[in-house]
């Protein structure tokens, strides 16, 4: 059977204006733009076929269809909302979910520790992980918010909101019986420059920045994973370019030093990104509003 009554949204927006007799009023008390609302009443009358307001300088007033209509679904609507109120669980007993994606080291050695921060703000959001296929992009449709690396050059799709979060900057790291041979950026020419396969123009970049000569730089080892390259530098296999936010655990305990404060940016970094239609409001809006808020404090 073809359904012949119109969606809610369009009903309690043609109710709102009824009893405020405004359009902005009427959106005001439902919490939506005035133009939501205007467009919703305009697919009620296109759903109808006729007008159900007449519009002046004062506002709008209900045509003598709009009055019989409001006089046969006023209270029919009016049930369904105190059904559905005495119904629903309440707000604490509630689950809602997140489908998260994050770069994998990025997300072990600096999302993970910070997570709790995030539960403790919502302890009814449940966060469910999903890995990164970067080779794809059907994965997308599986996850809700992800995180990943800005390629120079190449554009986000149009329909996905990215936001810079952290990551641009890169520096050199060893293990502190390294770090006593290194009295100067050149000396770093002598040491195993380890690095990462992805991105092996980083030690030329760095090199430059501080003043030497890269057009000599023979690198050392190289991993594919950035989480092997920071054990590699962490047991003194040599000195690894890094961002500094990927090694806070071991700069903290004395396992990596930074031989030189010089951080340069690559114009990459981490961003944070969905889709432009998500729910701000809801799980994927309320974790990137975090996420952005502690990213902004902590890099100051």
């Amino acid at each position: 059977m073809k359904l012949q009554s119109a969606s809610m949204v369009e009903l309690h927006a043609f109710l709102g204006v009824c009893r405020s007799g405004s359009m902005r009023r009427a959106a005001e008390q439902l919490c939506v733009t005035q133009a939501a609302v205007s467009r919703a009443v305009a697919r009620l009358e296109e759903h109808l076929g006729y007008p159900l307001f007449e519009r002046n300088a004062q506002g709008v007033v209900p045509t003598a269809c709009a009055l019989d209509l409001r006089q046969r679904i006023e209270p029919h609507v009016a049930a369904l909302e105190q059904a559905f109120t005495e119904l629903r669980k309440p707000s604490h007993q509630r689950r809602r979910s997140l489908r998260l994606s994050v770069v994998a080291t990025l997300g072990t050695r600096w999302l993970m520790p910070r997570l709790s921060q995030f539960q403790a703000l919502h302890p009814d959001i449940d966060i469910e992980l999903r890995q990164s296929r970067r080779e794809e992009t059907s994965w997308l449709e599986e996850v809700d918010v992800w995180i990943e690396i800005k390629r120079p050059g190449r554009p986000w799709p149009r329909n996905i909101s990215a936001h810079y979060l952290l990551g641009r900057e890169i520096t050199p790291v060893c293990s502190p019986a390294i770090a006593q041979r290194l009295k100067t950026p050149a000396l770093l020419l002598r040491e195993s420059l380890l690095h990462h396969t992805n991105f092996p123009a980083n030690w030329s970049l760095w090199l430059s920045a501080a003043g030497v000569a890269s057009e000599t730089v023979k690198l050392g080892g190289g991993f594919d994973l950035a989480s092997n390259l920071i054990v590699a530098a962490s047991s003194g296999m040599g000195v690894a370019v890094i961002q500094p936010c990927l090694v806070e655990h071991e700069l903290s305990n004395g396992q990596l030093v930074r031989p030189f404060a010089l951080t340069v940016s690559t114009g990459r970094g981490y961003y944070i990104c969905a889709r432009k239609s998500v729910d701000h409001d809801g799980p994927p809006g309320l974790f990137i509003a975090w996420i952005k808020s502690l990213t902004r404090t902590e890099t100051g």
